[in-house]
């Protein structure tokens, strides 16, 4: 799923070419992708884009009348920019054709989880918050009021989008190793040096990787967007060399998703339990990195 810099990067790519630029025509192709019936799709249609906004992992594109276009990719929506008229194909959602090129929306999976809502108003707008704070707008204390307001693993805390804006699978794994903290260490259990730690250490991986795509993209538009990066230290490298210490990268599999981690780095040497495997060697588990080895 995009997260804050693939949503930041795109936002910068669509300013500098819908901004002031004259939406002519929405085209939908899948009856599942569009969330609202009021007001119509056709509104937006013959007005300006005049402001973009990332609302956690949602692009926003603000038009004249105050009515807002607003776009969740969820896992495999991507976004793609054509100047002048679009193709349209039966591999697009949606094509969102301006005086200037078109915008056009995919989905590489059966599952078609995107949407998109059409809003009338700041109100409307501020309804799909679900709350998260920005994590460049808070102070050291405020990071450690939200995550310690409740007791949770630190994976779970960070990926939160009512906690904090914009972070999810990908990026979290990436934090916790700059960080060097296990994703199951409890929120409340943090000391205030690893609080400290934490707090600079996601500061820093996500402004790293703004910094990272943007340079990777110059003055294209960002089609390479992918939660597999190269350059990413655990997340999507089980079983290759932590970059820090040569340990093997471990992972934990749960549902459709899986965080990796160093053991050396994170958790003192310590395997943690993969819940199908665990359950399936039961005393056999190896425990230690070394016993895995």
């Amino acid at each position: 799923m995009p997260e804050l810099p693939d949503i930041a990067l795109y936002i910068e790519a669509l300013q500098t070419r819908i901004l002031d630029h004259t939406l002519k025509r929405i085209r939908i192709s899948s009856p599942f992708l569009l969330r609202t019936a009021t007001p119509p799709i056709t509104s937006v249609e013959g007005r300006k884009a005049v402001q973009l906004r990332r609302l956690g992992k949602r692009i926003c594109i603000g038009f004249e009348g105050d009515l807002w276009l607003v776009l969740h990719l969820m896992i495999a929506g991507r976004l793609h920019w054509k100047e002048g008229p679009a193709k349209f194909s039966k591999l697009h959602l949606a094509a969102f054709e301006f005086d200037n090129g078109s915008l056009t929306l995919t989905e590489a999976s059966t599952q078609k989880r995107a949407s998109l809502h059409i809003l009338e108003g700041e109100a409307a707008l501020n309804s799909l918050d679900p709350g998260g704070r920005e994590l460049f707008e808070i102070t050291l204390e405020q990071f450690g009021q939200i995550l310690q307001a409740e007791n949770h693993t630190l994976k779970r805390a960070l990926t939160d989008p009512r906690a904090l804006s914009g972070i999810g699978n990908a990026y979290s794994d990436e934090i916790l190793w700059e960080a060097q903290l296990s994703p199951i260490a409890l929120t409340q259990k943090l000391t205030a040096e690893e609080l400290e730690r934490l707090f600079n250490a996601t500061k820093r991986t996500l402004a790293d990787w703004v910094d990272r795509l943007r340079a990777e993209t110059g003055n294209g538009f960002p089609e390479k967007v992918t939660a597999f990066r190269k350059g990413m230290a655990v997340h999507g490298r089980y079983k290759e060399p932590c970059p820090r210490c040569g340990s093997t990268v471990q992972r934990i599999r749960y549902a459709t998703n899986e965080t990796n981690y160093c053991p050396t780095c994170q958790t003192g040497g310590r395997l943690l339990a993969d819940r199908a495997l665990s359950r399936l060697l039961r005393e056999n588990w190896p425990k230690t990195a070394e016993e895995l080895g």
